[in-house]
């Protein structure tokens, strides 16, 4: 059974609690269960023990303690590695994505505690004279929270999302409660437990529920965060908690995102945006089993291009092995879970009525090295919508594995601006163009529809990362669809943390106040 990890120790729940399946062979190697947790009580362990102790630090000692923690979970690489393939189904390369995401993403915020040097929190602007008298002045701070930071993750990023949140709430000086999805708890449970190890952070700085959150949400309080990731309808649930609705929590949302990308009409076939479209497309489909937040969902390309890119489409898709992820040469494991299977079916059955198959199969296809029957596989899917203005379901429906819609458009911006739109919001789109009036037209037309735009020109070809590196120095998140929250974009991150605060009174006062232990934040 696995434990949680609540009032500064490890328990487990009782009961015969949720059986963890490894999604390669669909056997069970584990269980979960928070019965019998008192929830409320770990959150106040987190309140009265780690948050003032987290708030004595000074910004640099958070981000050496942040430091501490990738350094630990880099010394455990290999283990960590290991078991993402145990309990996600994760390919090497797939694990390593988001293991070393996880890892870069804490040194990176490390840095930015480094250099924040010897301040707890932040001032924000410059005095603002009051009246006639240049003693009455306000100034505006922004100070920690006294509450916990509640992160309910998804299962695709056991690491990378655990520690994305985790890095963020501990440098602004809130302990974190973490949940991740039971399915692939097992890689989160054994991260916290490195941490623990190496007795890395103060005491109720952390704490973890591996299991159900069962009434975790009807103890929060004003001072209190709640950060999640997952399905929309999930999200509703959280934001219509009568505590969290009651106390006025804050409530930061990743859902649902019909991620684009775009070719434009000046991209020739053979050229290098024309390469690096294809190249892609094809990773972000196959990536993590298309099990990605960021993934490209809906391809847009100019009519006149449509069957050349449905070929060289199918060309990239057919490098890519499906099968056993321990085995060289597999690209693409299985999905999660059960569930996660079925909703993918599901999905694109539904993509079919207004779809055609252009590659792929409905079901697991030929797989290398998987007994018939084993496991959560999905082959990698291109369906194409020759209508797309009238293919609802395309625009409604995110499919979480390895699926893509291709779609034609005329060639001019504003058609394709019409047709990202129909998403209604999502974390990232890419514009492949070296067009500037064509790329300035897309940024302005779908910017305010996303949190992020991915421009890719033959200038930063050879740099690219694709539109799925979520980088921490970038805004993360998206309005509408994608549920509105914005995470990581480097220090922008601390404020869902951070009360800002309006002090007003004489001039000399405040600034013996905030002199010690401030750092300036524009």
């Amino acid at each position: 059974m696995l434990k949680s990890y609540i009032n500064g120790t490890w328990v487990a729940g009782e009961g015969e609690g949720t059986p963890l399946m490894n999604p390669t062979t669909g056997v069970e190697f584990a269980r979960a269960s928070t019965q019998g947790l008192d929830f409320s009580s770990a959150l106040q362990y987190a309140r009265e023990k780690g948050g003032p102790a987290l708030r004595a630090m000074t910004f640099a000692e958070r981000g050496a303690m942040l430091q501490k923690m990738a350094e630990s979970l880099h010394a455990r690489r290999e283990e960590l590695l290991a078991l993402g393939t145990q309990s996600c189904g994760n390919t090497r390369g797939d694990a390593k994505f988001d293991v070393d995401g996880g890892i870069s993403t804490l040194s990176a915020y490390a840095r930015m505690g480094e250099e924040l040097g010897d301040g707890k929190f932040f001032v924000d602007g410059d005095p603002i004279r009051l009246s006639r008298s240049p003693r009455f002045v306000g100034r505006h701070v922004q100070l920690p929270l006294t509450g916990a930071a509640i992160h309910i993750n998804a299962y695709n990023f056991p690491v990378w999302g655990f520690a994305e949140k985790a890095a963020v709430s501990l440098l602004a000086g809130v302990p974190v409660v973490t949940k991740p999805a039971t399915s692939t708890a097992a890689l989160t449970v054994r991260a916290v437990e490195c941490l623990v190890e190496d007795g890395i952070l103060p005491d109720g700085a952390i704490s973890l529920i591996a299991g159900s959150p069962g009434d975790l949400l009807n103890h929060c309080t004003g001072q209190d965060v709640v950060a999640f990731t997952g399905s929309a309808s999930t999200a509703a649930r959280i934001r219509a908690t009568p505590s969290v609705l009651e106390k006025s929590v804050r409530v930061n949302v990743e859902a649902d995102s019909l991620n684009a990308a775009v070719l434009g009409p000046d991209i020739k076939p053979g050229s290098p945006v024309w390469d690096l479209f294809l190249a892609e497309v094809a990773r972000d489909m196959t990536q993590k089993a298309g099990q990605k937040c960021t993934a490209i969902r809906r391809i847009f390309v100019p009519e006149e291009h449509l069957e050349t890119i449905k070929v060289a489409l199918a060309d990239e898709m057919d490098r890519n092995a499906v099968g056993n992820p321990e085995v060289r040469g597999v690209r693409v494991g299985p999905l999660a879970s059960a569930p996660q299977l079925e909703d993918v079916q599901k999905g694109i059955i539904e993509l079919l009525t207004c779809c055609e198959l252009v590659h792929g199969v409905q079901g697991p296809g030929e797989l290398r090295e998987i007994t018939e029957g084993q496991g959560y596989f999905h082959a990698p899917v291109l369906l194409c919508a020759l209508d797309p203005h009238a293919a609802t379901a395309v625009h409604e429906r995110e499919v979480f594995g390895p699926v893509s819609t291709l779609m034609p458009y005329s060639g001019e911006a504003q058609d394709a601006i019409d047709l990202v739109r129909k998403g209604e919001g999502g974390l990232v789109t890419s514009v492949y163009s070296n067009d500037r009036d064509f790329a300035e037209a897309m940024m302005f037309g779908i910017g305010p529809f996303h949190g992020r735009l991915n421009f890719a020109s033959a200038k930063v070809a050879e740099h690219s990362m694709g539109p799925g590196t979520v980088l921490p120095s970038l805004a993360h998140g998206g309005p509408g669809r994608a549920g509105g929250g914005e995470e990581l974009g480097g220090l922008r991150g601390l404020s869902l943390y951070l009360q800002r605060t309006a002090i007003q009174g004489d001039d000399p006062m405040l600034t013996q106040m905030i002199t010690s232990g401030t750092s300036q934040n524009s």
